[in-house]
């Protein structure tokens, strides 16, 4: 045997050895081939959701966030105004305007907030509408951020390999999310849609209200419109929740949060430990301060989850207190470092593949492959001879570098990525068939074995290239425009392609070269 062909076998040799270790492990075996090849939700079960995000909500936001902001312009330059309320999701009014200050105010709007238009004024009454384009923009953002918060949180849980994505066009406010494994889907489901919006805000008053009624009641059956009237956690003595009147503005967000983590509170129960961003710990410090002897509310979800006494300035730390159990709080902690969801979210559509309908995928599916494993084996053996074997041995080879890769990569196996694996077969037999006739065709010419093997795989080299880089861009493709079991089948496909130009080329060479170095010069081959 020629150096050069010890060279080959010895490549070939090694990756097969690193490729049967990264699937199944040394020594090899099943559980760990479980463990390192990721499977899809239709093989292994889980849950699928289609989330509709209620864009509404973050053009509402973004409504109330402008007001805010414009209120404390218009105090800063001393315009004198009445009210400003929202009117719609995407309109609102400023009453009681100065009108000598017309020109100040339109100012402020077309620097401040060019994404509104003052659509009428009479007097010092204006009426202002988000545009079209800029609501669009903070709809497909919503999204966006929804998308991001979700996988954030998900990627919290440590679920393999979910599927997180945007379902239809770019303007959708639907998204797609597939869970392969899942065993607790409510708990997913609740940490999707909870919004985990925190806020810190100044209470209005010393304590809290029995009902609604009387938190009205107390201001004059009419609450002031700076004050916001949330409902607490804690339960008055006939089981209806507490109330208390906190100032909309000159508070902090979850946007300020740096980090949250499980602690234990003064009792030694569960409690949640937050720390704010530099911004946000300059403000809270301001806050705090001029805010001594105060109750400040701790709201989540607009709900005061508890409102503790300011006894001296806080800056960048504080504590979420209440009757959480351990994993309420794990889940709590989750979803405030991953972010507040920009908008409420509802369930579309849920499906939830049992483990036992995955195990049927996974048996049809192999049951299927060794079908067309066994046929495809059956015509090379029959129809090429000893030649056949070289076939078999390249289309196996082709199979371990499949999965070694997939397990590489962390890609996971859908029912359609069996699909792909059955079609690699297939694939990988044609190469064969292109290559074996090419070599018969040259033997019948008159060429002895040695010289028709070179001369064929020289001469069909470009013909396969050119066939795998055609059905390589067709996986690309798919790959990029489609969704989860597409993408699984368009993963399996393009590493399938790529093993075979290896195993068919280099492999499949290498093993006619093993057998001519044994024959004598001129002796055939069985082909």
């Amino acid at each position: 045997m020629s150096k050069r062909i010890r060279t080959r076998l010895i490549v070939i040799v090694a990756l097969t050895l690193l490729c049967v270790y990264l699937f199944s492990g040394f020594p090899p075996s099943v559980e760990n081939m479980k463990k390192r090849i990721n499977l899809g939700l239709d093989l292994q079960g889980g849950i699928q959701l289609v989330l509709r995000v209620k864009t509404s909500d973050a053009i509402r936001a973004e409504t109330d966030q402008t007001i805010e902001s414009l209120k404390t312009q218009l105090q800063k330059e001393n315009i004198t105004f009445g009210d400003i309320t929202r009117t719609q999701d995407d309109q609102f009014s400023a009453t009681g305007v100065d009108p000598s200050k017309s020109a100040d105010f339109r100012r402020i709007i077309n620097e401040s907030h060019p994404e509104w238009d003052v659509t009428s004024s009479t007097g010092g009454a204006y009426s202002l509408q988000l545009k079209q384009a800029e609501a669009a923009t903070f709809r497909q953002q919503s999204v966006d951020q929804a998308i991001s918060t979700i996988s954030n949180r998900i990627n919290a849980l440590g679920v393999t390999e979910p599927t997180i994505q945007r379902r239809g066009a770019t303007t959708s406010d639907q998204i797609l999310i597939q869970f392969p494994g899942v065993k607790d889907p409510a708990r997913v489901e609740d940490i999707i849609q909870s919004t985990a919006l925190l806020e810190l805000r100044i209470v209005d008053g010393t304590g809290s209200f029995p009902s609604e009624e009387a938190a009205k009641a107390s201001y004059g059956g009419v609450l002031p419109a700076d004050l916001d009237l949330l409902p607490s956690i804690e339960h008055s003595a006939d089981g209806s929740p507490l109330y208390y009147a906190v100032h909309k503005s000159g508070g902090i967000t979850g946007r300020d949060l740096k980090d949250a983590r499980v602690t234990r509170d003064s009792n030694l129960r569960p409690a949640i430990s937050f720390s704010l961003n530099s911004d946000g710990a300059k403000k809270f410090g301001s806050i705090t301060e001029r805010n001594i002897g105060k109750l400040l509310a701790i709201i989540l979800d607009n709900r005061v989850q508890s409102a503790p006494v300011l006894h001296d300035r806080i800056t960048d730390n504080g504590q979420i207190t209440g009757n959480f159990t351990q994993k309420d709080a794990d889940d709590l902690a989750l979803k405030l470092r991953s972010g507040a969801l920009p908008a409420s979210i509802s369930i579309d559509e849920e499906t939830i593949v049992g483990a036992s309908l995955g195990a049927d995928s996974i048996k049809a599916g192999v049951t299927a492959s060794l079908i067309a494993l066994a046929a495809v084996l059956a015509f090379v053996l029959i129809y090429y001879k000893a030649s056949g074997i070289n076939a078999a041995i390249a289309m196996f080879l082709n199979l371990i570098v499949l999965l070694g890769s997939m397990a590489y990569i962390g890609a996971t196996l859908t029912l359609p990525g069996i699909a792909g694996v059955i079609l690699t077969i297939g694939v990988g037999i044609d190469s064969n068939v292109l290559i074996f006739e090419r070599i018969r065709e040259e033997m019948r010419s008159g060429k002895n074995a040695a010289s028709a093997v070179l001369t064929s795989f020289n001469r069909v080299f470009i013909t396969l290239v050119d066939t795998h880089l055609a059905a390589l861009i067709s996986a690309t493709f798919l790959f990029i425009f489609g969704t989860g079991p597409v993408k699984g089948f368009a993963v399996t496909l393009v590493i399938g392609l790529i093993s075979n130009m290896f195993t068919a080329v280099f492999v499949s060479r290498t093993l006619f070269e093993i057998v001519l170095a044994r024959k004598e010069i001129g002796e055939s081959i069985s082909i």
